[in-house]
């Protein structure tokens, strides 16, 4: 089929309508004409790949990435990081009304990244190559909608550091030295790209383990702590001391194998002081879905309290390791609560002015945002990495009595349709 693109949604495809069907494609531009081969098909929808560019759009770039279209890591290699910008931010916006009836005529300030070398944390796919693994093993990403390994030569997204270890890596495999078991590694680089966090995950230990864990720190000589994981049989081994040092905005946290850290080694800095920079000194702030403390720092230097609570066990136990050595210097308190995030303001009994959410892509349950709108802070800071399921959750806080103030995009995934957000909210009088 031929069809003429009209516009760009979340997902990172672009939408066109063809015999009464909405059809998606991706690595599109909008006003493009192409011919489209159907990949499925539904009652109202098509999604569908592009087989031909027939009319391309002068704002079309050559992608850098040789595995472009192929790999499902990157879906805007082929738009200029400028135009990238301006469509999520359109995207944002046109989400929120979609998906939650929310009309933001303001300003969306979008906070643009180096669009090359940000990632800080990768995950690389290993697989035996070749029919019965005869071409020895492969490293990778996913190949797009696919669990097939796309081996690769580059990935320019990477830090420096993560780069080196990869192509480091990719010589390994070549040299026969990665374990037939081996299935994923994730490799995290710390302050100043020069220490790494590495995970390496396998279907059944391999037999000589300690013998691979020398020759995986010889192959990553950065490696501050290595761990050996088989979640099929829950068994770990640790080699090193289970964390790595980074920093933002001035201060220093502490990352374990299992926590989660902001993964756009530019923008963290500025991410943070949008977020509490603007705040007055208060009383009482709570920090939901806390993660390793990245805003509860920060925010004890303006309020006499911070609540943080964290559920995953992993990250609460950097989360109080972070917070403890801080509190001392700062004066302040942070309160560490393990706690389920629902569960938790449930039972919460004081008003803090503010309540800060970092929750993770499934957005809020709606027994949290209804204890919340009882507890009734005067503000509220929804950070978001996932449009479609904030503005759900939007609409159920306009509808509880708030008014959006703030609307920030963080583009902390250049290259792809991932987008971070930031909505101020408050109370209305």
């Amino acid at each position: 089929m031929e069809i003429t693109i009209e516009k760009l949604i979340y997902g990172g495809e672009g939408l066109a309508h063809h015999d009464g069907s909405t059809v998606f494609v991706p690595f599109v531009l909008p006003a493009e004409k192409v011919s489209a081969a159907t990949v499925e098909q539904k009652k109202k929808f098509i999604r569908a790949r592009m087989e031909r560019l027939l009319d391309p759009s002068p704002e079309r770039a050559a992608a850098r990435c040789p595995h472009f279209a192929v790999c499902g890591g990157c879906d805007y290699q082929h738009i200029p990081y400028e135009l990238q910008l301006r469509y999520k931010t359109e995207i944002l916006r046109e989400t929120l009304r979609r998906i939650g009836r929310v009309e933001w005529t303001g300003e969306i300030a979008a906070h643009a990244s180096p669009p090359w070398a940000y990632r800080n944390r990768a995950q690389w796919k290993v697989r035996p190559l070749g029919e019965d693994g005869a071409g020895g093993m492969g490293i990778g990403y996913f190949r797009a909608n696919s669990t097939a390994l796309c081996v690769v030569e580059d990935c320019s997204i990477l830090s420096p550091l993560l780069l080196k270890s990869l192509l480091a890596l990719r010589a390994a495999a070549a040299g026969g030295m990665l374990p037939r078991e081996l299935r994923e590694i994730e490799a995290f680089a710390g302050a100043n790209d020069s220490k790494l966090l590495v995970t390496a995950t396998f279907a059944g230990f391999p037999a000589r383990a300690q013998e691979f864990a020398d020759k995986l720190r010889a192959t990553l000589p950065e490696t501050e702590s290595l761990l050996f994981h088989d979640p099929t049989r829950e068994r770990m081994e640790l080699d090193g001391p289970g964390s790595v040092e980074t920093e933002a905005a001035g201060l220093t946290y502490r990352v374990g194998h299992f926590s989660f850290f902001q993964v756009n080694r530019f923008l963290a800095d500025e991410l943070v002081r949008t977020v509490v920079e603007g705040e007055p000194e208060g009383r009482l702030a709570l920090d939901l879905f806390a993660g390793v403390g990245l805003f509860s720092m920060p925010l004890a230097k303006r309020f006499a309290r911070v609540v943080a609570v964290e559920a995953n066990p992993a990250a609460a136990r950097d989360l109080e390791a972070n917070t403890s050595g801080n509190v001392a210097r700062s004066g302040r308190v942070i309160e560490v609560r393990a706690a389920d995030v629902e569960q938790f303001v449930a039972k919460y009994k004081e008003k803090p002015e503010l309540v800060l959410l970092d929750p993770p892509r499934a957005g809020l349950t709606p027994g949290t945002i209804k204890h919340l709108a009882r507890v009734a802070p005067a503000r509220i800071t929804y950070i978001s990495c996932d449009p479609p399921t904030l503005a759900r959750d939007l609409a159920a806080f306009l509808k509880s009595g708030y008014e959006i103030s703030a609307v920030h995009l963080f583009d902390l995934f250049p290259q792809t349709f991932h987008m971070e957000a930031v909505v101020g909210l408050r109370r209305r009088p």
